[in-house]
């Protein structure tokens, strides 16, 4: 089951909002309907909002073919749907560099990108998975953030692929899924992912993962990333900074998959990221709230960043 596609003339997605006590699949005729799904997280994840906006200048390109202007300004509203995540401006751009050859060549490049982000997903699986073995033991007990799977990435996903992989080979004693406030993406889709998978599991509430580490039930963090800068700094959900302080105080491997549209060389730190704030609604109707909804983890908290091309021993001074 895809995450997201074009699927005759349309953009399907799975609701992400609605699961695990539904299946329901949407289809998003126009760019207003896409931005909203965007920002609303019925589509979410770095790689997936990837492919969200090459598909958003598709429907753009066909919708608005005979207005310059009004094209201009639909793509411009896509890639502005959500500021911090790298992989949806970069696939906006990418697919709209093909629109004065015309609608069918957008949507080509679009289709390309959705495919890439597929072999990208297995091929981190993999390669994921040989490190983790490498540096986790045989049968590791791990720990994930938010949600990585294929929900986050069109199929299997970045980190949640490996521990698949890990799964498939008979090399996982099982998961924590820390439930990931305020939307509940660990609890809600990480663990009704793992579930369909077979995969033995406990969710935990955010704040008791360095606890967890800290008394021996964790062998390894594994998560993803929204941006991972030019130092190697990595962008990812709020609450990943607080299992990367707690990994390293317990001696743990923490490691990154994502990638390689993931990977911004343009942006030189953590630093120079937008980081989105959600509004204080989602957390609390009577009271004022701060709700990032990224945190930055420096480059010397993280053990190893995988790519579906390369991994980037961060412990070692590799450089991005």
């Amino acid at each position: 089951m895809r995450t997201i596609d074009w699927v005759d003339g349309a953009v399907e997605i799975i609701d992400q909002t609605v699961l695990p006590k539904e299946v329901r699949v949407l289809r998003l005729h126009t760019v207003p309907e896409l931005v909203a799904a965007i920002q609303s997280l019925a589509v979410r994840g770095a790689p997936a909002l990837g492919v969200a906006g090459a598909f958003g200048v598709a429907l753009a390109a066909r919708v608005h073919a005979d207005d310059p202007a009004a094209l201009a300004a639909a793509v411009t509203r896509v890639e502005n749907a959500r500021p911090t995540a790298v992989n949806l401006a970069r696939g906006v751009r990418r697919a709209a560099a093909q629109l004065h050859r015309g609608p069918d060549a957008v949507l080509a490049e679009a289709c390309a990108i959705r495919d890439e982000e597929v072999a990208a997903s297995q091929a981190m699986a993999v390669r994921g998975a040989d490190l983790v073995v490498e540096l986790c033991g045989a049968r590791p007990r791990l720990l994930t953030h938010c949600n990585t799977g294929g929900l986050a990435a069109v199929v299997l996903g970045t980190a949640l692929g490996v521990v698949y992989e890990l799964h498939r080979r008979g090399a996982l004693a099982g998961v924590v899924a820390s439930e990931t406030r305020p939307l509940l993406q660990g609890a809600r889709l990480t663990a009704w992912e793992l579930s369909r998978w077979g995969i033995e599991h406990r969710v935990a509430v955010d704040s008791a993962g360095p606890f967890l580490m800290a008394r021996g039930e964790v062998d390894g963090v594994i998560l993803g990333a929204d941006r991972i800068c030019a130092n190697g700094d990595v962008i990812n959900k709020i609450g990943t900074y607080a299992h990367a302080l707690g990994a390293r105080r317990a001696g743990l491997p923490f490691i990154v998959v994502a990638p390689e549209s993931t990977v911004d060389v343009s942006t030189p730190s953590g630093d120079a990221v937008p980081i989105e704030d959600r509004g204080a609604a989602e957390i609390t109707p009577w009271s004022d709230a701060v709700n990032p909804a990224f945190d930055v983890t420096p480059r010397d908290l993280v053990t190893a960043i995988v790519t579906d091309q390369r991994v980037i021993r961060l412990d070692r001074g590799n450089r991005i």
